[in-house]
């Protein structure tokens, strides 16, 4: 393809030399050569310009550029205001505007996203609808599961699913829409036929992330102002609803346990528990619908999934069957590892999300509640006061382990932590996870819920740069009766003090 025909999307200079074929497109000078495109973007921990001269090594001699780069002069150089956003236009040219071809989905909001995109999608497929799933839980299309590193992948890599997805026969896609890929650009271009506001609450403000409250809040307006053209879908009982939404023209569908006059209203909430499961049960419009994952807000991920699910002719009753059969993984997720006990892994991993777990999970009445967490390492530094001081407040006994350190010490993740942490709640503390989950295993009794939390559907740990194979899903499974150990697996819970 000439890079000419791709040009016209954008506003450019022509610094240097002339635009040639290309045959493929990258951000990543490591992808760089003969027939490649380079668009060098500028992230919070780098810049790509300064990596212009090693794609120029491996052959690249094609840059697009936002400031100045010392190159030869055979390559040719285009310069222009915003390369992130320039990438989503050429990106969408380059594979052919796939997005035309789709009915998009697009989810915002601080909790919820992932279990009600991934509802979306089991719903409707169930229903014959060829639909793809992108977002936290990576990639998913027609029994196909692939990995991403981003809630939503940056705009090339998008373009690209969507293109693989189209080409598979896929009609409709849920898309996960971060406040950080709005903000920078990732779905520019985009329209999105159905638009769904979950909730608004205070997270991912800090380095590298939004600046303030407001700069988020406002990120994530973008998708209705920016990129709804068919139809919105809004959680009646947030706060921010005004915000979202009030004085857009795009029609709007509401969904509450409280307004009974949103379309989707929910009532005669009721909680269930049974040997080793639990969930939420409610009615909407005369039919009973039924949650395989607990609290209020499994309630408000089902009506956001049956609204949207309706607006593409799933009936409720239909879309209540096949809702009593899906859970989602690492999402409030029910592992059967011990007769008589619960355990969930759950992807909370900041102080609010955390506290909302346990907080709902002790309306279960537990004989005791025992919550296994840590804390990341490199980054989120402020996490690790919220989440100790959730724990304590709201656990029986915590089990504080490690949760992806890449190349922080976790005994010194685990000290910090441990500042904040109420030492009036038994604790125990074993920073590597793997026996750390057997721990909790081995501690738990009849009637004990085990909450695993911090990863949820990640499958790897991340330790010095590397991800390693790691199944909180597996190792709850293979657990069979406690076996004493030196250790002291199997004996009874601490009370009183922690052990370090």
């Amino acid at each position: 393809m000439n890079l000419k025909t791709l040009l016209h999307t954008i506003e450019y200079t022509l610094a240097q030399g002339m635009p040639g074929e290309i045959e493929e497109i990258t951000y990543d000078s490591r992808k760089a050569g003969v027939g490649t495109l380079f668009v060098c973007l500028v992230g919070a921990n780098t810049d790509g310009h300064r990596y212009a001269r090693s794609a120029y090594d491996a052959g690249c001699r094609a840059f697009l550029v936002e400031h100045p780069v010392a190159l030869p002069e055979d390559a040719c150089v285009l310069t222009t205001a915003d390369t992130r956003s320039a990438l989503a236009s050429i990106a969408a040219a380059f594979y052919g505007n796939p997005a035309e071809r789709l009915k998009l989905i697009g989810l915002t909001g601080t909790k919820g996203k992932t279990t009600t995109a991934l509802l979306i999608q089991g719903i409707l497929e169930q229903s014959g609808i060829k639909c793809g799933y992108i977002g936290s839980n990576g990639v998913q299309f027609l029994g196909n599961r692939f990995p991403t590193a981003n809630t939503t992948p940056e705009s090339l890599v998008l373009q690209r699913w969507l293109r693989q997805m189209v080409d598979a026969g896929v009609t409709h896609v849920v898309l996960e829409v971060s406040s950080q890929a709005l903000e920078h650009n990732r779905v520019q271009g985009l329209c999105f036929d159905t638009a769904v506001f979950t909730n608004l609450s205070p997270d991912h403000v800090g380095p590298g992330e939004h600046d303030s409250f407001e700069s988020y809040r406002a990120a994530k307006r973008r998708l209705f102002t920016e990129h709804a053209c068919g139809c919105i879908v809004c959680n009646a009982d947030d706060e921010a609803r005004d915000f979202m939404v009030g004085g857009l023209t795009v029609p709007t569908v509401f969904y509450s346990t409280q307004m009974e006059t949103a379309r989707f209203y929910a009532y005669g909430l009721h909680l269930y528990r049974d040997a080793d499961t639990l969930g939420i049960r409610f009615t909407v419009d005369g039919t009973q619908v039924t949650m395989l994952s607990p609290g209020e807000f499994s309630v408000y991920n089902g009506l956001a999934a049956l609204a949207v699910c309706c607006r593409y002719g799933v009936g409720i009753p239909q879309a209540a069957g096949i809702l009593a059969g899906l859970s989602v993984e690492g999402r409030f997720q029910v592992v059967r590892g011990k007769p008589d006990v619960t355990f969930i892994v759950d992807y909370a991993h900041n102080g609010l999300s955390l506290e909302s777990a346990l907080r709902v999970l002790r309306q279960y009445e537990p004989n005791r509640l025992i919550c296994l967490f840590g804390s990341v390492g490199g980054r989120t530094q402020c996490r690790r006061r919220e989440l100790p001081e959730a724990a304590s407040k709201y656990a029986d006994l915590c089990i504080l382990t490690s949760d992806n350190p890449d190349f922080e010490d976790p005994m010194a993740i685990l000290q910090e932590i441990l500042r904040y942490y109420d030492r009036s709640t038994p604790y125990i503390v074993e920073p590597d996870r793997e026996k750390a989950i057997r721990r909790a295993c081995a501690l738990a009794v009849p009637g004990d819920i085990v909450l695993v939390a911090g990863k949820g559907h990640e499958d790897y740990q991340l330790i010095r740069g590397q991800k390693l194979p790691f199944s909180e899903r597996e190792i709850i499974e293979s657990y069979m009766a406690p076996k004493p150990s030196p250790g002291g697996e199997g004996g009874p819970a601490l009370a009183g003090s922690g052990v370090v």
